[in-house]
């Protein structure tokens, strides 16, 4: 499933939370309370070139050579330099170089639903220097030692006040987060309401809510975080969030212009690649591929940089503030784009008030019949302040020369 999520935390009466699926702000029944949710669905697009070629420097590429046309994909230029020092624990080597960066509008007939690629339209040249990348996804491990270390408290774990939300009932102030709730029977996939709820409790340590459980699953992703918590994490750790050029340039692991992380079959000799939903969605995931539901970190081979869980398992944040136009941007000044750095400003007309970061890679929940954003190409998007049991964070350092 994707993520479209989504605006400031909200009480019971009026938070919002993220969800999978396309951008909607959905209402959360709380007794009778209603909780105002904006949701999130990442779709990933995909397409198929040559494998990266090396040279001396694809810096001195980007800055002579024009940029490939829209929508064309061309190869992946990667830097040659090797890594300016030993590994960091737990980190592998991003060399960086020039690629092409987006999805095709045919890519569209890969989705039961429409809406896959409109925002990650046109393709076009990207140059990013090299860095650091963490191999897995955040884990409840990671995340524990830090919360222990720091004391730090998530969103979904405050509670909301009465002055953040004058005139909400004092029984709605309570602390939780989404939770994906399969569905009894088939439902109209266009009702996201039939498989997301409100859960009172819910957050990193419980992210079903009261009941469920971390213990023994301290090599399973870390959810329930939002963008400040994955921003906290990042500094204590000495390390910050990718930019979205930045993660796609890894999750293609040297490949140029690949439906997926790994090639353009699905299921490349019947063989499972990535944690993604089977069955009939959202009433039963079979569980088809190993995992029903979500799995440890590292389930699956890696791509071509050594990166586990770049498509499906959970939805990544990365820094970059959400436009659906912004790809067009780049495309239209001309040149290879150094560096982007994402938009100013967070703009999503569906919702234009509500500040939403990119989330990339996809989940556990996606599936061709709704959700197909474990395609390489596509994007999602997040409230910042919205957390869900289907989204994480993977991180980077920046390269320091002699290590």
């Amino acid at each position: 499933m994707t993520s479209k999520k989504h605006n400031k935390r909200s009480p019971v009466a009026a938070r919002k939370r993220p969800l999978v699926g396309f951008q909607v702000g959905w209402l959360l029944a709380v007794g009778l309370l209603v909780a105002a949710a904006s949701v999130a669905i990442i779709l990933s697009a995909f397409w198929s070139l040559e494998p990266a070629q090396t040279r001396d420097s694809a810096e001195a590429s980007s800055k002579s050579r024009p940029s490939s046309g829209p929508a064309t994909f061309a190869l992946t230029v990667a830097n040659s330099a090797t890594a300016p020092g030993p590994a960091p624990e737990g980190m592998v080597w991003i060399p960086g170089g020039e690629f092409s960066m987006g999805s095709h509008a045919e890519s569209e007939s890969l989705c039961a639903l429409p809406g896959l690629t409109g925002d990650a339209l046109p393709v076009h040249r990207v140059y990013i220097d090299g860095f650091w990348m963490d191999a897995t996804e955040l884990t409840n491990g990671d995340f524990a030692r830090f919360v222990k270390a720091t004391g730090y408290v998530t969103i979904a774990e405050r509670t909301p006040t009465a002055a953040e939300f004058p005139g909400a009932p004092p029984e709605n102030l309570v602390a939780g987060s989404t939770v994906f709730t399969p569905a009894a029977k088939p439902v109209s996939l266009h009702d996201h309401l039939q498989w997301w709820r409100y859960q009172k409790g819910a957050n990193w340590r419980q992210p079903e809510g009261p009941g469920s459980t971390i213990h023994g699953r301290e090599r399973y992703p870390v959810v329930q975080i939002a963008y400040d918590d994955a921003e906290a994490y990042a500094k204590w750790a000495g390390k910050r969030l990718p930019t979205e050029a930045e993660w796609e340039f890894a999750a293609r692991g040297g490949l140029s212009g690949k439906l997926y992380v790994w090639g353009d079959e699905f299921r490349p000799a019947e063989k499972a690649m990535a944690n993604t939903y089977q069955g009939s969605f959202p009433v039963n995931d079979t569980g088809g591929d190993g995992f029903a539901g979500i799995a440890p970190v590292a389930s699956f081979a890696p791509n071509g940089y050594g990166l586990y869980d770049a498509a499906g398992n959970v939805w990544e944040w990365v820094s970059d503030w959400y436009r659906p136009d912004y790809y067009a941007q780049l495309a239209a000044a001309g040149a290879v784009a150094r560096n982007p750095r994402g938009p100013e400003s967070s703009l999503d007309p569906a919702e234009p008030d509500t500040k939403k970061r990119v989330q990339r890679g996809g989940s556990f929940l996606c599936t061709d019949q709704y959700c197909t954003r474990y395609m390489v190409g596509t994007r999602g998007k997040g409230e910042v302040s919205t957390a869900s049991n289907h989204v994480g964070v993977r991180l980077v350092k920046d390269a320091k020369p002699g290590g």
